[in-house]
């Protein structure tokens, strides 16, 4: 596949980055291999906040944790507070009168819907947005009702949505060929046979959006538990969405390039590591509707899906413990022994329960339970996450371009990175000061080697890259930045690979064990969504419910 980019594709950025610099040689490309900042960098503040992988990692010796001097008891633990965890819980509150205990190793719950706040606004460190379900969705359509994002359902049982919560225009802008276009698909200097395909694509895809299998399931739905298996649709899974494309002599660079987008956007993978179901999923299970929104329609706020995950929170009303890292899961003969380690008071606490859902990535349960041969049998490599960079700038002033002014999302045809969205945009009012939220996930073949990687870059080279991708689409924006947080997801998301959504792995990592051990994760999906934790959470807590 070839792209027209403003760089080479084929090599790493780090290569590119210090190639750069030797080329332009001097103090400059010194420094900034050094870990310090260029001079034209040193006004910016700022630093690497997150994700706290340092305890995570303590999982890898656990012989050095203290034992415990406490224990607990509880009828369900839930390790993992993510939003497959929270909505557990949330279901759990509405639904037993069980004790019901969940367990966060960081300082507060969230997962990569968490969310940061300053002077200026308040913005997200990793989900953003939710389109709008499908009304077969109930359990999600209910959530949203009481979180306030539906205000009413009308006589045709169609939702009214609020307004503040829906993505305000103008919603999305394109950088390409020096101009900003409105719209993500690319037009502007595309030429007229590659706009033939573009349509061609799209006409494809509203005919998968109408089918439906032998089983009468759609052939794409949402949750992905309510697709079809039908052979016709399933055998989608095994190919890569690039066979898929060269199949039906899809090859325009400006469709690729929209295409590939779309994958990095929602799974953090590139066209040969997306399989096929997953590629036309992304367009074809998108079928919301309401009196006020079409299937296009997506909510939004400013601390992004902080909204819903704040939501989940307040609508359970059983206990948190956050810092609490759990170790060790052992069945016991009335239930399980969880070993937890308390990260702020360094010590050790044991609980005993009943039920454990267990709403960890499949890497961290299979750490967990040394003791379970299913989990222990379970090939992690089949299990692929790519990591994240998320960065807030903080800036006062944005040089605007040709074209398009300021959207929600804002994207640069050619960049490594899925662009950014304007943390401010939901906001009444304007002001030159504004927060924008610039995501990177770090496409590999080698997602182990990029993590390590990650790990090892200093803020400073981070920074550098993130300035000079921005300065490309914005000329002149270097010394409107005041502040910069940057966030590293090291397995950000779990990629859909040919073969993985339908493939016996993930099906073993989703059944549950003896009827105590229970799981919930957008791993057992294969689709790292909002809606897909969302029903894992449900999903788990409904078996819980019907084995207490």
């Amino acid at each position: 596949m070839h792209i027209d980019t403003p760089w080479p594709i084929n090599i790493g950025r780090r290569s590119f980055l210090k190639q750069a610099l030797l080329v332009a040689g001097g103090i400059a490309g010194w420094r900034l291999l050094s870990g310090c900042k260029p001079d034209h960098l040193s006004h910016i503040k700022g630093s690497i906040v997150g994700a706290d992988h340092k305890t995570g990692h303590l999982l890898r010796n656990t012989a050095a944790l203290p034992k415990p001097e406490e224990i607990l008891e509880t009828d369900v633990l839930i390790i993992g507070g993510g939003i497959s965890g929270l909505s557990a819980r949330r279901w759990l509150s509405k639904h037993t009168d069980a004790r019901v205990l969940l367990l966060e190793m960081d300082s507060q719950p969230g997962g990569n819907s968490r969310y940061g706040t300053n002077s200026v606004s308040a913005y997200p460190l990793g989900a953003h947005y939710l389109p709008v379900p499908d009304l077969r969705n109930v359990e999600l359509i209910d959530f949203l009702k009481e979180c306030g994002s539906i205000e009413s359902i009308n006589e045709a049982g169609l939702p009214l949505y609020n307004e503040y919560h829906l993505c305000h225009d103008p919603e999305e802008r394109l950088f390409i060929n020096g101009y900003w276009q409105e719209g993500l698909i690319p037009e502007t200097g595309v030429p007229e046979v590659e706009k033939e395909q573009i349509k061609r694509f799209f006409r494809e895809v509203e005919e998968w959006k109408q089918r439906k299998g032998a089983d009468g399931l759609d052939a794409f739905a949402i949750p992905v538990h309510s697709s079809s298996n039908d052979a016709a649709f399933t055998e989608l899974h095994n190919i890569s969405f690039a066979k898929y494309l060269d199949d039906r002599k899809y090859n325009a660079p400006a469709l690729h390039w929209y295409l590939e987008y779309s994958c990095k956007d929602d799974y953090g993978a590139n066209l040969l590591q997306t399989s096929a179901w997953a590629g036309l999923h992304y367009f074809a299970a998108r079928k919301g509707s309401g009196v006020n929104v079409t299937a296009a329609t997506i909510l939004t706020w400013p601390e992004g899906n902080g909204f819903l995950m704040d939501a989940l929170k307040k609508q359970g009303t059983q206990a948190i413990r956050t810092s609490c890292l759990a170790w060790n899961v052992q069945q016991t003969a009335h239930g399980a022994t969880v070993q937890c380690y308390n990260t702020q008071s360094r010590k050790g606490l044991a609980i005993n329960a009943k039920k454990v859902i267990m709403a960890t990535p499949v890497a961290v349960t299979k750490r967990l339970l040394p003791d379970e041969p299913v989990y222990q049998q379970l090939p992690l490599a089949d299990f692929k996450h790519t990591p994240w960079v998320i960065a807030n700038l903080t800036i006062n002033g944005l040089p605007q371009g040709k074209g398009m002014p300021l959207c929600w999302d804002n994207v640069l045809y050619g960049s490594p990175s899925v662009g950014y969205v304007n943390a401010n945009h939901q906001q009444l009012g304007s002001s030159q000061e504004k927060v924008i939220t610039y995501y990177l996930p770090l496409v590999s073949d080698d997602p182990g080697g990029k993590r390590r990687e990650i790990h090892e870059k200093k803020y400073e080279q981070w920074l550098a890259e993130i300035v000079a991708e921005l300065e490309k689409a914005h000329p002149g924006i270097t010394p409107y930045i005041s502040h910069v947080e940057i966030w590293i997801w090291g397995h950000g998301m779990i990629m859909p690979s040919p073969g993985f959504i339908n493939g016996g792995s993930r099906k073993a990592a989703a059944a549950p064990i003896d009827n105590t051990l229970f799981f919930a994760h957008t791993d057992l999906s294969g689709i790292s969504i909002f809606e897909e934790a969302f029903y894992q959470g449900i999903n788990a807590a409904k078996q819980v419910v019907a084995s207490l």
